[in-house]
C-alpha cells in the first residue's frame, strides 16, 4: 500500500508520538506530543476518540493501517491536479487563496469556515496568498510534503 520511503516516514512519526518508547501509542503519549506542539489543553474526549480509532492498542502496524484507511479512497493525484487546473488557466501551478476560499464556502459540497481554515493550515502558499496546488495534491495523496 505504501512505498518504502513512506513507511520509513511513518516509522519516524510513530516514534515521535510514542513518547515513552513502549511500542504502543497511549493517551499520555498523545497528550505529551500535543504539549510539545504547544497545545496543552486537549480535551480528554478528543484523545479518547483518537485512541478508539485503533480499536485496541495502537502499535506501529495499527498506526500504519489507520493511515492507510485515511489515505485510501482519495482520488489519484492526477485527478486532483486536473480539478485544480480548472482554476489555473495560466498553468502556473498556483490558485489564489481568496478566490479558492470563496468557491469552497459557496459551491458543491460546501466547506464550513473552520474546515477551510483547517485545510489552509496545511496548504503550501507563497507570500502573495497563492496556493501551490501541486504540492497540496502531493500532501493529499502521500500524506507529507515532497522531499526536495
Amino acid at each position: 500500500m505504501f512505498e518504502q520511503a513512506q513507511i520509513q516516514e511513518f516509522k519516524e512519526a510513530f516514534s515521535c508520538i510514542d513518547q515513552n518508547r513502549d511500542g504502543i501509542i497511549c493517551k499520555a503519549d498523545l497528550r505529551e506530543t500535543y504539549s510539545q506542539l504547544g497545545k496543552v489543553s486537549v480535551p480528554e474526549e478528543e484523545l479518547d476518540a483518537m485512541l478508539q480509532e485503533g480499536k485496541g492498542p495502537i502499535n506501529f502496524t495499527v498506526f500504519l493501517t489507520l493511515f492507510g484507511e485515511k489515505l485510501n479512497g482519495t482520488d489519484p493525484e492526477e485527478a486532483i491536479l486536473s480539478a485544480f487546473r480548472m482554476f489555473d488557466p495560466s498553468g502556473k501551478g498556483m490558485v489564489n487563496k481568496d478566490e479558492f476560499k470563496q468557491l469552497l464556502l459557496t459551491q458543491a459540497d460546501k466547506f464550513s469556515p473552520a474546515e477551510v481554515e483547517q485545510m489552509f493550515a496545511l496548504t503550501p502558499m507563497d507570500l502573495a496568498g497563492n496556493i501551490d496546488y501541486k504540492s497540496l495534491c502531493y500532501i493529499i495523496t502521500h500524506g507529507d510534503e515532497k522531499e526536495e
